[in-house]
């Protein structure tokens, strides 16, 4: 078995429906509006036992040329998906998922929405709220706050969740 056989295979899956599962997951990012190349290299790597794999790796499995791994990685490091290790004892990149990665962007997910809700709170006042365009702005703020209340609330669960599940 291969190296990158070793690294993407899981316990008792075949290579095709792993293939298949991470093509799949990959279409239903990219529709929710992800990048195309970055879906299908996010999703190989959520698929393989260690949770990295290096861009020879990423390129064999998904039949993608370096050059798309390299601008998929870039994607994905912006947006805090993965990070970058160097591979012990070699000068290759590993491309790893971060730890609680779910947990990591639904938090900045939260962060931003702090700062839009800011945003829209200074338009409404700005356009007044005696106006149909300061109204609408002012509902999208409060809208967002509600968001970030409920994202709040749904964190504390998912952590006290993981911490049932640990004990």
């Amino acid at each position: 078995m291969g190296e990158s056989e070793m690294t993407t295979k899981t316990d008792g899956a075949d290579d095709e429906a792993v293939s298949r599962f991470v093509e799949r997951f990959a279409a239903e990012m990219t529709a929710a509006g992800m990048q195309r190349m970055a879906s299908r290299v996010f999703a190989a790597l959520l698929a393989s036992e260690t949770a990295s794999m290096t861009s020879a790796e990423l390129a064999e499995q998904l039949r993608i040329s370096p050059a798309a791994v390299s601008g998929a990685i870039r994607y994905l490091g912006q947006v805090s998906m993965v990070s970058r290790e160097r591979d012990p004892g070699t000068r290759r990149e590993r491309y790893v998922l971060h730890n609680e990665l779910w947990y990591e962007t639904f938090t900045r997910r939260d962060q931003t929405l702090t700062r839009w809700e800011k945003v829209l709170d200074e338009g409404a006042a700005t356009l007044g709220t005696d106006s149909s365009a300061g109204r609408r702005i002012a509902e999208t703020a409060e809208f967002f706050a509600f968001l970030h209340g409920e994202m709040s609330g749904i964190m504390d669960r998912w952590r006290a969740h993981k911490k049932a599940q640990a004990d």
